[in-house]
C-alpha cells in the first residue's frame, strides 16, 4: 500500500463514551477518562490550517462528550473544512447535549452514525438495552432538521456492523433494505450505508479469545481478502490523531 496525498484528518476526541459496545475497537465507555486537552485541540486546529486537509473526521468513544467538541467544529467549519462527526445517535438525547442536533446543523456537519441493524432486538443485543428506540428518535431529529434528505445537503450516513465474529452481507443490498426497513416502520430516510468489518481488538478480540473464535474469525477475515480493496483502504490519504495528539496510519492504532 502506498500513501496518497493527505486528505483526511481524523481525530479521537477521547475514550469517553455513553454506549458500551461490544465491537468498539478502542474499548470506550462511561467510565473512561481520556479526553483531548484544549492545546491538543488547538494544535489540530493549526494543522487544518498550515496542511490544507479538506476533511476533518472527529471520533471517538463519543466525540461530542469532549467539552471542546463545538470549539473545534466551529474552528474547521471557518476554514471551510467538511467535518464528520461520527455519532451513535443516543448521545442527541442525552442530559447536557440539548441543541446538539441543532448545531450539526447548522455548521452543516456530515453525520454519519451507527446503527448497526434495522431490528431493535439485535441493536440492543450489541450496544445495549433501549439504544435502539433512542437511536430511532435521534434519526427522526436529523431527519427533521433536513439530514438524509437529496435538496438540503445535510448528509447522514449510517454504519452496518455484524453482530458477532462474521463478515457483513454486500453493502449495496444492505442499504436497500435499510433504507426500505427504515422508510417503512419509522418514516426514517439517509443518503449511504457502509458496511463495516469487526476489527478483532480491544473489546471484540477479547470476546473473540474467551469464545475460543479467535483463530477461525482471523481464518474468516484472510480467505476474504480482495485485493480490489486496496484502493479504497481510508489510511492511503488519511492520517489518525488519538486524544495526546500522537499520530497513527488509521484509528486502529
Amino acid at each position: 500500500i502506498r500513501r496518497r496525498k493527505l486528505e483526511t484528518l481524523q481525530v479521537n476526541l477521547g475514550y469517553k463514551c455513553n454506549q458500551t459496545c461490544l465491537h468498539c475497537h478502542v474499548n470506550a465507555g462511561p467510565n473512561r477518562t481520556e479526553m483531548m486537552d484544549a492545546e491538543t485541540v488547538a494544535v489540530v486546529l493549526e494543522v487544518l490550517r498550515v496542511r490544507g486537509v479538506t476533511t476533518l473526521d472527529l471520533t471517538g468513544g463519543a466525540p461530542e462528550l469532549n467539552v471542546h467538541f463545538r470549539e473545534l467544529v466551529q474552528g474547521a467549519r471557518a476554514m471551510g473544512v467538511r467535518v464528520i462527526d461520527r455519532c451513535n445517535l443516543t448521545i442527541l438525547s442525552e442530559p447536557g447535549q440539548e441543541g446538539l442536533a441543532a448545531f450539526l446543523a447548522e455548521q452543516r456537519v456530515e453525520v454519519t452514525a451507527s446503527l448497526p441493524c434495522y431490528s431493535p432486538a439485535n441493536v440492543d443485543r450489541q450496544r445495549g438495552d433501549g439504544v435502539f428506540d433512542r437511536s430511532i428518535e435521534g434519526l427522526r431529529v436529523l431527519n427533521a432538521l433536513g439530514y438524509g434528505q437529496d435538496d438540503t445537503g445535510l448528509v447522514l450516513n449510517l454504519v452496518y456492523n455484524p453482530q458477532g465474529a462474521s463478515l457483513p452481507p454486500p453493502q449495496g443490498q444492505l442499504e436497500e433494505d435499510y433504507k426500505r426497513e427504515l422508510l417503512l416502520h419509522f418514516g426514517i430516510c439517509f443518503n449511504q450505508l457502509f458496511a463495516l468489518t469487526n476489527m478483532p481488538v480491544q473489546r471484540f478480540g477479547s470476546t473473540l479469545v474467551s469464545k475460543g473464535t479467535f483463530s477461525q474469525y482471523m481464518a474468516l477475515l484472510r480467505d476474504a481478502y480482495q485485493a480490489a480493496n486496496l484502493e479504497t483502504v481510508m489510511c492511503r490519504n488519511m492520517v489518525s490523531v488519538d486524544y495526546q495528539g500522537d499520530l497513527y496510519d488509521c484509528d486502529f492504532n
